[in-house]
C-alpha cells in the first residue's frame, strides 16, 4: 500500500498550495531514496525530475487566467520620489552654574556651552512648483535649522512658512528645480477596510514602504495629541516616519503619518496601531498657512459640562444618555444666534457624535472660521436641529484687557495637546512682562489659570466672561508644573 500512500500525500501537497509541497518535498525525496517502491498495480505516468530552485521561480507565471500578478511597484515608482528625509538641528544651551563665573570661562574655554540636537523625520512634497513640503509640527518644533533630503539624493535647506500645533501640521518650502511632487487627495472617501500604504524613513531607513488597511476613520479621544480626527491603520508606523505619506492604492495622498500607539512607548516599535492626518484636514491648514501665516479656528461660543447620572435625571433624560450639557452662552455667539440655551444637551454636531465637552471642542477645534454646521440638541425631552455659524475667537489677549490687575501678562488659549493631557481646560499665561502688575502678583510664564474667584475656567472667553464685572477681590486658581495653588490678584 506505500504506492497508494505516497499517491495520497502528493494529492494532500497540491491541495495546500505551494508552500505544503514545498515542506513535503524533501521528505518524500528522503523516503523515495530509502525505500524504493515496489511497482504499482496500474501503470502511473513517470514523475518529472525536480527542479532546481532557482529554475521554480523563474517559471513562476507573470499572469494567472490573462491577469497580470498584483504589484504596489508601479504606482510607487510615482510615488516615492515625493516622499523626502527632514533633519533638523537645535541648540540647547547647558546649563551649568559654573559659567556664570568668569574665572571659570577664561580657565576652561574648551566647556562647551551649548550642544546640537538632532533629529529625523519624514515629508511629502504636495507643490513641486513652489517646492512646498508638509510634515509634522513636532517634527520641526523648536529648530534652528531645517533641512531636506530628496530621494534622488539631493540636500536641501528649508525655509520655514508656518504650522499648527494643534493639529500637528507643518509647511516648509525647499529652492530646488525637478521635483516630483504629490497632491492632497480626498481623505473623506476613505473606507474602513481600503487598502492603504505607509512611506516615510523609520529609525533613519530612508524610502520605507508598509503596506495596510485603513482600521478606522475620524479616530479622537486620544490624549496628549491636540484636535483628533485621525486615519488609523496596521501599515508600520515607527519613529522616523512621521511627516511621511499614507497613499491609497491611486498613488494619491490621503494622510499625513504621525503617530503609533504603544504601551511600551514609540521607540518600543509598532503593533499595528498607526495614526495619519487626514489630507482634507492639512489641506486647510495649509491654505490658512499659505494666505496668512497662521490658523485660525471658529467657535460656538458656549460653556458645557458632561452628564452624569444625577444630571440626566433631573432633566428628564434616559439613563445612560450621553452629550454637552450647556451650562452658558455667550452673548453675540454664534450659539446665540442659532437660538442654544442653557440646559440643552448637544449630542450631535455635523455627522458626528458628542457624547462629551472634550469632543464637542474638538469638533469646533476642525472647523474653521464662518463654517455653518447642524446641531442636534435636547431640550424637553424633544430632539430638534439648529445651525450655527462658527465665528472667530481670539488666540490671545492682554491680560489688562480682561482685568487691570492682570496687566503685563499675555493670556493664550491652552495648546489643544496639553488640554487633552491634562485632561480639563484652562488658560495658558504666556508671557509675563517683568516689573508689570501681574508680575509683581507672582504670576509666572507657564502658569495655566483653571478658576477664578467667580468659577471655573475652561478657556479665554470663560475667563473673559468671569470677569466681566470685576470682582472685589480676585483670587486665581493656578497650575504651575505639577503643583496647584492661589494667588491674590492685587
Amino acid at each position: 500500500m506505500r504506492p497508494a500512500a505516497t499517491l495520497l500525500a502528493l494529492t494532500c501537497a497540491a491541495a495546500f498550495g505551494g508552500f505544503a509541497a514545498t515542506a513535503l518535498d524533501g521528505l518524500l525525496d528522503n523516503r523515495a531514496e530509502a525505500n524504493p517502491a515496489p511497482a504499482p498495480v496500474a501503470p502511473l505516468a513517470p514523475a518529472p525530475a525536480p527542479l532546481p530552485r532557482e529554475a521554480v521561480a523563474a517559471a513562476l507565471p507573470e499572469a494567472i487566467d490573462g491577469q497580470a500578478l498584483p504589484s504596489l511597484a508601479p504606482m510607487l515608482k510615482q510615488v516615492m520620489p515625493a516622499v523626502v528625509s527632514v533633519h533638523t538641528k537645535q541648540r540647547v544651551k547647558v546649563r551649568n552654574p559654573f559659567f556664570d563665573d568668569p574665572m571659570f570661562r577664561r580657565l576652561f574655554p574648551q566647556v562647551p556651552q551649548e550642544r546640537i540636537n538632532e533629529s529625523l523625520g519624514s515629508g511629502v512634497i504636495i507643490d513641486a512648483a513652489r517646492g512646498y513640503v508638509l510634515t509634522n509640527h513636532h517634527v520641526i518644533e523648536g529648530a534652528d535649522d531645517v533641512s531636506v533630503t530628496l530621494a534622488d539624493g539631493r540636500t536641501l535647506k528649508a525655509e520655514f512658512l508656518g504650522s499648527d500645533r494643534d493639529t500637528d501640521v507643518a509647511l516648509i518650502r525647499i529652492p530646488a528645480e525637478n521635483l516630483a511632487g504629490l497632491p492632497l487627495g480626498d481623505s473623506g472617501r476613505l473606507q474602513v477596510g481600503d487598502y492603504v500604504v505607509a512611506i516615510g524613513n523609520p529609525f533613519g531607513l530612508n524610502q520605507t514602504v508598509t503596506s495596510g488597511i485603513v482600521s478606522a476613520v475620524g479616530r479622537s479621544g486620544i490624549r496628549g495629541l491636540g484636535y483628533q480626527n485621525f486615519i488609523q491603520t496596521d501599515a508600520s508606523i515607527n519613529p522616523g516616519n512621521s511627516g511621511g505619506a499614507l497613499v491609497n492604492l491611486r498613488g494619491e495622498l490621503v494622510g499625513i503619518n504621525t503617530a503609533s500607539l504603544n504601551p511600551q512607548g514609540s521607540m518600543a516599535g509598532n503593533i499595528g496601531l498607526g495614526l495619519a492626518i487626514p489630507s482634507n484636514l492639512a489641506r486647510d491648514v495649509v491654505q490658512q498657512l499659505v494666505t496668512t501665516g497662521e490658523v485660525r479656528r471658529g467657535t460656538l461660543g458656549i460653556d458645557a459640562q458632561a452628564l452624569d447620572a444625577r444630571l440626566a435625571r433631573s432633566l428628564g433624560l434616559a439613563e445612560g444618555q450621553q452629550g454637552a450639557l450647556v451650562t452658558q452662552v455667550y452673548a453675540g455667539s454664534g450659539a446665540a444666534a442659532a437660538g442654544i440655551r442653557p440646559g440643552d444637551v448637544i449630542i450631535g454636531a455635523g455627522d458626528q457624535r458628542i457624547a462629551d465637552p472634550f469632543a464637542l471642542h474638538n469638533f469646533e477645534g476642525l472647523q474653521p472660521v464662518g463654517e455653518r454646521v447642524p446641531l442636534q440638541v435636547l431640550r424637553d425631552g424633544k430632539t430638534l436641529t439648529l445651525s450655527a455659524t462658527l465665528r472667530e475667537q481670539p488666540r490671545a489677549l492682554d491680560g489688562g484687557a480682561v482685568d487691570p490687575r492682570l496687566a503685563g501678562a499675555r493670556l493664550a488659549e491652552l495648546p489643544e495637546a496639553q488640554r487633552q493631557a491634562r485632561g480639563r481646560g484652562g488658560v495658558l499665561v504666556e508671557d509675563v512682562q517683568p516689573g508689570s502688575r501681574a508680575a509683581r502678583n507672582q504670576l509666572r510664564p507657564g502658569d495655566v489659570i483653571v478658576a477664578t474667584t467667580a468659577g471655573p475656567v475652561a478657556d479665554l472667553p470663560a475667563l473673559r466672561s468671569s470677569l466681566a464685572q470685576a470682582p472685589q477681590q480676585l483670587v486665581l486658581l493656578v497650575t504651575r508644573g505639577n503643583v496647584q495653588g492661589r494667588l491674590l490678584m492685587q
